[in-house]
């Protein structure tokens, strides 16, 4: 007797679809019907599935994480995991391994910015109907499907990012604290700023600022501040007439070599070169 019915697609990307979508390898739904042990690795596959009903088990990074209907799962599949439903209450699941060239790239910038492998999103449905349209693109096959496959998976990794309820490492009173931060570097950005400043500023510890302004904001607090100080920099070379030399100082660059070297590396052209082109 069958331990589980599902639905499956097993899809075979383009040649086109692997070198620059994110792309469907297998999706489907699954019931349970009694208990048994599903294991892989060293796969190039990410899997993210949801707990439609019941609950079981998720074996991820040498630990087992029990999941409950409403869960949320997101695994990179070249590392060991298992999954297993309860006997008690199998699970309904629904599910889709997909990856891509970034794909394990977008997975691990996920793991770093401390988002939770397993969580609980507000907006279950939000999730759901994103794969159910995957689901029904993968089903109903179009001229358009891969890229249209590349458009609701690309929704999933940023429902993963925005939706993802982990606040472990940034509380309430810490989360508004770095919000006040970010604005006064939005409108400090001229000044002379570094980590001990903000530090007695704030006071915040300047190890614990550095840690979390990465967690909140996706990259450390000096990169941040370059890339403000980048912005402003571009709306006065295209809306003023003011020379390089007197930007770099209103940008808060130490000299005007030393902005020239920072925006060419964020914008592959020399200062002159971005305002003569825009």
């Amino acid at each position: 007797m069958s331990k589980s019915t599902s639905n499956r697609i097993l899809a075979t990307p383009s040649r086109f679809a692997k070198e620059h979508y994110l792309y469907v390898q297998e999706i489907g739904t699954l019931q349970s019907i009694e208990p048994h042990i599903s294991k892989r690795q060293n796969l190039n596959s990410l899997l993210f599935l949801i707990v439609l009903k019941g609950s079981g088990n998720i074996t991820y990074l040498g630990k087992v994480h029990e999941v409950h209907a409403g869960d949320c799962v997101f695994l990179n599949c070249n590392r060991p995991y298992a999954h297993e439903s309860s006997a008690e209450d199998p699970w309904t699941l629904m599910w889709t391994h997909f990856y891509g060239m970034e794909a394990s790239v977008l997975y691990e910038q996920f793991i770093e910015q401390n988002h939770a492998f397993i969580f609980a999103p507000e907006s279950l449905h939000t999730f759901a109907d994103t794969l159910s349209a995957l689901y029904e693109t993968q089903l109903h096959r179009s001229s358009m499907a891969e890229l249209t496959s590349h458009k609701y998976l690309t929704d999933l990794i940023t429902l993963c990012f925005t939706e993802n309820r982990k606040q472990d490492s940034v509380t309430v009173s810490t989360a508004d604290k770095l919000r006040l931060i970010r604005t006064w570097l939005e409108e400090h950005f001229s000044e002379k700023i570094n980590l001990d400043d903000l530090s007695h500023l704030f006071y915040i510890s300047k190890f614990h600022l550095s840690r979390e302004y990465k967690n909140a904001f996706g990259q450390t607090l000096m990169n941040d501040l370059m890339e403000i100080r980048i912005s402003h920099a571009k709306s006065l070379l295209r809306f003023s007439a003011d020379s390089v030399e007197q930007i770099a100082v209103a940008c808060g660059f130490q000299n005007a070599g030393y902005f020239i070297k920072v925006f060419k590396k964020a914008e592959n052209m020399t200062p002159l070169e971005y305002r003569k082109l825009w």
